[in-house]
């Protein structure tokens, strides 16, 4: 467990499931303390009786007193609560994730938008391998609705577009998700062999959903812990949590899933990233650092062309002067240029393009 002090609050306690009441608890939380939020609360199943499968045996619902209301203006007043104590949490420009199902997503998304919060997507995760519809009346329940939104229209949320997009091998990651439900070994077990939980999500959901929106040493809020899918996967990822349940059992339970739970090495937690995210190298501190002169020679990658290195980091060659993506532009009669790429430097008898000397830059950045 590791400390944390905020100014004008008190210590903030990090990698710890809090047991009790959510709201209660995170009442006690400094405002905008948190980086992402994400939640799967009660979605008032209104279940309104056994289930059983054609062989007669009973389905395992979830039929827990935590999922049960007194009315749907019960159930809006408690998510008005703990949506509203999220977003006081939440720093200027964090996010949030919340799942559910067509019992109450609908709902979620009205009070979600009247606090202020801006959504950014509805992700459907669609269950490769869902529970049938054993009464046939109706069609196999086979998917589940999650919202994204930022704190507000002005956050700068964090979106590692480039990273999902690897893990979708090089196309972007669309907004329906193909993933099994938690079953197998991953499906934690009491000590009967039943679920430990009814709902518990499969890792791979986390793990999406914190590579795309979060990053290592980010601190992420799960205020329906349950079992702790959250903080095992926030902790594999080199990410900070704090969870809070209310049921001590499934609190015993997360705490020793977490305790045997390995973080992956530091080195392999970087995920890739998008031009727009790397640090800014103007051509021009090249030359101020002395990694190229004032009156060098650069080549153009096709051989055609020379151009010499003026001290402000500009070129000429010909009649044409400007930058090194102007001069570039110029003489190959282009509306533009990456000056990057066109321009080539001499080094061990052989050229190579100016790139690899703003990325030596950047690594010591």
């Amino acid at each position: 467990m590791v400390e944390v002090k905020v100014k004008n609050q008190k210590t903030l306690e990090i990698n710890k499931v809090f047991c009790g009441d959510t709201i209660e608890v995170m009442k006690e939380l400094p405002s905008e303390s948190v980086d992402l939020v994400f939640a799967d609360p009660p979605y008032n199943l209104q279940l309104g009786g056994d289930l059983h499968r054609p062989d007669n045996s009973k389905v395992q619902a979830v039929d827990e007193d935590w999922d049960k209301f007194l009315c749907f203006e019960h159930y809006d007043s408690f998510c008005q609560q703990w949506l509203a104590e999220s977003r006081r949490v939440l720093k200027p420009n964090g996010a949030m994730w919340v799942i559910g199902s067509y019992h109450n997503i609908f709902r979620l998304g009205a009070i979600i938008q009247n606090l202020g919060f801006w959504i950014l997507n509805d992700v459907v995760w669609r269950k490769s391998n869902p529970m049938p519809n054993f009464h046939g009346k109706r069609f196999t329940n086979a998917h589940e609705t999650l919202i994204w939104a930022s704190k507000s229209d002005s956050s700068k949320y964090t979106f590692n577009y480039e990273a999902l997009k690897e893990l979708n091998e090089g196309l972007q990651m669309r907004s329906d998700w193909v993933l099994p439900i938690c079953n197998g070994k991953e499906r934690i077990k009491d000590r009967k062999g039943k679920k430990a939980h009814p709902t518990q999500k499969p890792e791979a959901l986390l793990h999406r959903i914190l590579i795309a929106s979060s990053s290592q040493g980010d601190l992420i809020l799960d205020p329906f812990f349950g079992t702790g899918t959250t903080g095992s996967v926030a902790k594999k990822l080199g990410r900070r949590f704090l969870g809070i349940e209310q049921n001590l059992e499934y609190v015993r339970v997360a705490e020793k899933r977490i305790r045997d739970t390995m973080t992956y090495d530091k080195s392999s937690l970087e995920v890739s990233q998008g031009k727009r995210n790397l640090p800014r190298v103007p051509f021009g501190s090249l030359v101020e650092r002395g990694i190229l002169s004032p009156g060098q020679d650069l080549h153009s990658y096709n051989g055609r062309y020379i151009a010499k290195i003026r001290a402000d980091g500009t070129l000429i060659a010909h009649d044409a002067k400007g930058s090194i993506h102007q001069v570039g532009a110029i003489l190959e009669g282009l509306p533009s240029c990456n000056g990057w790429a066109y321009w080539h430097f001499k080094i061990d008898g052989t050229t190579a393009p100016i790139d690899l000397l703003r990325q030596k830059i950047r690594s010591e950045i």
